[in-house]
């Protein structure tokens, strides 16, 4: 995908979720502020961003990154401008469980490979939850809907460790196997982490 502005994507930083290993989506069932940690990243990424001469700010509407959006957003004199489709993962009956309570849903009851497992993440949503191809879907039309509105401008896009793997995979058209490389190299965004699209 070519691009007309700049994008800078920002993980939020440490919340509760991080800290206590369970998940939280929308509807929040739990509240999961930052922790102080949390706080302190974003106040320290903004030493960072402050050069990237940033126009607008993009976040996703869930607490986590909104505090982080909005932390930055002070320091720059921007208000941040929510989007339900920056959100979390959507994980339907298993929001708010441990991680591991959940992990082999995708499994179907075998020992996957690492590529078959995110293939069945791509295909397979739990009840009330979404597959990665929806993610990545409302992830593109977002991207395609700033790149309608403006052009030549310095973007940054607050959201969630995965949801902005899945961005970067829709805009650089990323292959399945490569995309399970990155997660299974741990080479995702780390919370407080900012990174260029």
């Amino acid at each position: 995908m070519k691009l007309k502005n700049k994008y800078f994507l920002l993980r939020h930083g440490e919340s509760l979720k991080n800290v206590k290993n369970f998940e939280s989506c929308w509807p929040e069932k739990i509240r999961v502020p930052l922790t102080k940690k949390g706080e302190k990243q974003a106040r320290e990424v903004v030493k960072n961003i402050k050069r990237k001469k940033i126009d607008l700010i993009f976040a996703s509407d869930i607490l986590r990154t909104k505090q982080t959006a909005e932390i930055v957003g002070k320091k720059l004199n921007l208000k941040p401008i929510l989007d339900k489709r920056l959100r979390e993962i959507g994980l339907g009956i298993f929001n708010g469980m441990s991680t591991s309570q959940f992990g082999d849903f995708w499994n179907q009851g075998r020992k996957l490979s690492p590529l078959d497992y995110y293939s069945n993440r791509f295909e397979l949503a739990p009840p009330g939850g979404e597959t990665y191809k929806e993610i990545e879907s409302r992830l593109a039309s977002f991207i395609k809907e700033i790149e309608k509105r403006y052009q030549g401008k310095n973007i940054l896009i607050v959201s969630h460790e995965r949801p902005l793997t899945l961005l970067e995979k829709a805009v650089h058209n990323y292959s399945l196997k490569k995309l399970v490389k990155i997660i299974t190299e741990k080479k995702e965004i780390k919370t407080g982490e900012i990174r260029k699209l």
